[in-house]
C-alpha cells in the first residue's frame, strides 16, 4: 500500500493506492459497474446478466451509445459498417500472411480503417463524429479477425452481409458456414456478456490514451494489447485445453493438487473483484447446457465432463485455501461455448474482443467528455539522485 504523491510530496496518509490500483477508484462513469461481494454487475442501470439472457447485442450495443435500450433510444444497426473500406482487405491480408496471431493483425487493421478514412484526433472530433468512429471502429472488429482467420488456412475470405446479427455474421465469415440460430444465439450471449466489465486493465488502457485526446483508433488498439496478455482475456482457450487434459472428474483433484504444487495457475479460477460466484460464468453455464443439447452426445458429454471437473476443482481449491472463496470465472464457461458454437480455439481471445471493443468505445467517449489527462504519479524507490554542488 502506498501513499499517494502530488509533485513529489507525500498526499494525506488517508489517500491510499494499492499494488495494481485495485479497488481504487480513479474515475466516475456512468456506463456499469461490478459488485464482486455480491456476484452482480450492471451495464449502465440494467442487470447486465439478464440482458445477455433475455436481449440481442445490437440492443445492448445500443444501451452502452445512445443511453438506454430499444425503442427508448435508437438502434443501432452495426451491418452497413462491417464492410472493410477498399484496399483495406487486402492489407489485412498481407499482415495475416507474416502473422499468426489475429490480434496482431486486429491492431493494424482497426488503424489502416481509421487512417484511411481519415477518422481523426478525438479531440479535434464533434459529438456526433466520435459516435460514428465508435459504431465504424467496433463493427469492423469481427470482420478482420475472420479475414485473417480464413487467410491463414488458405480460404478465400467472406464479405459481410449486413443483413445478418452480428453475431451470427462474425461466425459465418469466420467458418463459411451460416451458423444455427442455436450457435448464432450461444455466442451472442457470450458476446453481451462480455462488452464491459467495470475498470478492467484493457478499459483502463484505452480510456488512458482517450485521455490524451487522441485518436478512438489508437485508444481501441491501446485496448487490445492490453487485452492480450493471458491474465486478462486469454484463458478460454486455456481452460478448454485444460478439461481436455484432465478427461474425466475423477482425475481432477489429483491433476489440480499437481498444478498448484509447481505454482501453476488454474485458467478459469479466481477473479480480481468476485468473491460470489461470477454471473457471466452463470449466464454462460445455462448457454453451454442448451446449446450442447442441439449438438449431440459429444456436445453434451462435454458440458457434463466440464461441470464435473469444475466441481472437482472448486473443492481442490477450498481445501488448499480455506480461509479465501475461489469462484469459477467466466473464461471457464466460455471455453466451452464457443468450442460448441464451433469456432476455433485460436480464435477465443480474438472473439472477446468482437464484444470489449463496444464496451472500450463508450468508455471512450465518456472519457473524452471529461476533457482532462491521466497523469497519476509514481513512488521512486531507487537509489537518492546525486545533486551537484553549484559551481
Amino acid at each position: 500500500m502506498y501513499p499517494l504523491v502530488v509533485h513529489g510530496k507525500p498526499m494525506a496518509d488517508e489517500l491510499i493506492a494499492p499494488p495494481g490500483l485495485k479497488g481504487l477508484a480513479v474515475a466516475d462513469t456512468v456506463l456499469g459497474d461490478v459488485r464482486g461481494q455480491e456476484g452482480f454487475f450492471h451495464y449502465r442501470q440494467y442487470d447486465a446478466a439478464e440482458l445477455a439472457r433475455e436481449r440481442t447485442l445490437e440492443d445492448v450495443w445500443t444501451l452502452q451509445l445512445n443511453g438506454d435500450l430499444p425503442p427508448a433510444a435508437a438502434l443501432i444497426e452495426p451491418g452497413g459498417y462491417r464492410t472493410l473500406p477498399f484496399g483495406v482487405g487486402e492489407f489485412v491480408d498481407a499482415a495475416a500472411d507474416c502473422m499468426v496471431n489475429p490480434m496482431n493483425t486486429l491492431r493494424v487493421g482497426i488503424l489502416a480503417v481509421a487512417d484511411c478514412e481519415d477518422r481523426g484526433e478525438s479531440l479535434d472530433r464533434s459529438p456526433a463524429d466520435l459516435h460514428d468512429d465508435a459504431i465504424r471502429l467496433a463493427a469492423i472488429v469481427p470482420t478482420i479477425l475472420a479475414r485473417h482467420h480464413r487467410r491463414r488456412l488458405g480460404l478465400e475470405a467472406i464479405s459481410p452481409d449486413p443483413t445478418v446479427g452480428h453475431a451470427a455474421d462474425y461466425l459465418r465469415m469466420a467458418t463459411g458456414v451460416m451458423p444455427t440460430p442455436a450457435a448464432a444465439r450461444a455466442v451472442e450471449q457470450y458476446l453481451v456478456a462480455t462488452v464491459d466489465h467495470g475498470f478492467n486493465a484493457s478499459t483502463f488502457t484505452g480510456r488512458v490514451v482517450a485521455s490524451t485526446g487522441a485518436d478512438m483508433a489508437g485508444s481501441l488498439v491501446a485496448a487490445v494489447g492490453a487485452l492480450t496478455g493471458p491474465l486478462h482475456g486469454g484463458a478460454p482457450s486455456r481452460c478448454i485445453e485444460m478439461i481436455d487434459e484432465i478427461e474425466t472428474p475423477e482425475r481432477a483433484r489429483a491433476w489440480v493438487t499437481g498444478a498448484l504444487d509447481r505454482g501453476d495457475k488454474i485458467m478459469g479460477f479466481g477473479h480480481a473483484v468476485y468473491r460470489a460466484e461470477d454471473p457471466r460464468g452463470v449466464v454462460l453455464r445455462a448457454t453451454a447446457e442448451s446449446l450442447s443439447a442441439t449438438r449431440g452426445a459429444e456436445a453434451v458429454d462435454l458440458v457434463r465432463r466440464a461441470a464435473g471437473i469444475e466441481s472437482e476443482i472448486l473443492a481442490a481449491l477450498a481445501a488448499w485455501k480455506p480461509d479465501q472463496r475461489i469462484v469459477t470465472n467466466v473464461e471457464f464457461w466460455a471455453g466451452v461455448v464457443l468450442e460448441l458454437a464451433g469456432l476455433p480455439r485460436a480464435m477465443f481471445t480474438p472473439t472477446f474482443s468482437v464484444s470489449r471493443s463496444i464496451g472500450w468505445s463508450a468508455h471512450v467517449i465518456e472519457q473524452v467528455s471529461v476533457g482532462k489527462i491521466i497523469r497519476p504519479s509514481a513512488r521512486y524507490t531507487g537509489p537518492e539522485p546525486m545533486v551537484s554542488e553549484p559551481v
